[in-house]
């Protein structure tokens, strides 16, 4: 097979246009698979952002179900759904707005398999956005995914691109298990050269983008793009970064980030969420354990200061972590 045969055929598409295909290609493929959630049908607009746009015109009003905007009663609906065997795909419109429906998500969703011995499965995704950086202030931006990767039962996944977002999406809709979808407003909108066929990506499973020898830098969601850029940067002075992409926060590839750090000897993450008892506190505690002795600098954690997400946009800023710290924090591991 020639080189042109076996070239990929590609389109440019953001993660919005990603998402969509997913779900349109499972509601397609499974007549089990239902859409709640605010303003989600195309009379209201197809969600605030255009992630549902079509589906309810495609499959139905009875399949894509706007509702009222009362969070407890769209995850309650979607639970009692998916104990009746469908497969559900639930938004919820900002991250923020899970807290109103904890006991839901925490108490039914993650507890029945574990209170009904294996026998009850809830197959819900419950998508959301979130993200600093364009002034929605402290109650619309926070990344809450340690909340959710400290509960047993719940599966994370947060991509940074539309070929995870869809792959990753298209498992999760699959998967026996409720799954904590989170989308990253800022990188809604960026199209990137996609396939056209996206196959399900396994979730738990991280994606080494890059190989390096020096350090190992390690993220996921939009802060993976910054730390991408940052290991270009720290390439112009022979500095060999090896990246991974989480892409799934719980259950997490222990597996892939201890021998990239076992290669490398050293290690950054790099989060949006607060350091302080973060998702890189959890990967950092168990490089130690595990790397005792072999690691050549301690591992280095950046997050958001412990405070509230500002509403000011220079303090935004400077509270998202960026390229430039991810690259102090990388010479310092090597200094």
């Amino acid at each position: 097979m020639s080189a042109a045969e076996n070239k990929i055929e590609t389109k440019k598409i953001t993660i919005i246009q990603a998402i969509n295909e997913a779900i349109a290609e499972a509601m397609e493929a499974d007549p089990k698979v239902i859409v709640l959630g605010e303003d989600v049908a195309d009379r209201e607009g197809g969600g605030v952002v255009g992630v549902t746009r079509g589906l309810s015109t495609r499959f139905g009003d009875d399949r894509v179900r706007s509702t009222p905007i009362t969070e407890q009663a769209i995850i309650g609906a979607a639970i009692g759904a998916a104990i009746g065997g469908y497969k559900v795909v639930a938004e919820i419109m900002l991250m923020n707005f899970t807290t109103v429906a904890m006991d839901m998500i925490v108490n039914h969703a993650a507890k029945l398999r574990f209170m009904s011995g294996g026998q009850t499965g809830v197959p819900i995704v419950i998508r959301m956005m979130t993200g600093a950086g364009i002034s929605s202030g402290g109650q619309h931006s926070d990344f809450l995914e340690a909340w959710f990767a400290h509960t047993p039962g719940l599966k994370v996944v947060m991509p940074s691109n539309p070929e995870d977002a869809k792959g990753l999406m298209l498992s999760a809709i699959t998967d026996p298990d409720p799954v904590m979808f989170v989308e990253c407003t800022r990188a809604y909108f960026t199209p990137y050269e996609t396939p056209v066929k996206v196959a399900p990506i396994p979730l738990g499973k991280a994606k080494v983008t890059q190989e390096g020898t020096d350090v190992t830098i390690i993220s996921y969601s939009e802060i993976f793009l910054r730390a991408t850029a940052a290991a270009a940067a720290l390439a112009k002075d022979g500095i060999s970064v090896e990246l991974i992409d989480l892409r799934t926060i719980s259950p997490w590839d222990r597996a892939t980030v201890i021998a990239s750090v076992k290669k490398t000897g050293r290690a950054v993450i790099a989060h949006e969420a607060v350091k302080q008892f973060g998702v890189g506190a959890e990967i950092a505690a168990t490089l130690q354990e595990e790397l005792f002795g072999q690691l050549k600098a301690p591992v280095k954690r950046l997050g958001a200061p412990y405070t509230s997400v500002p509403f000011s946009g220079v303090l935004e800023q400077a509270f998202i972590v960026s390229v430039a710290g991810i690259v102090a924090a990388a010479r310092a591991t090597l200094a």
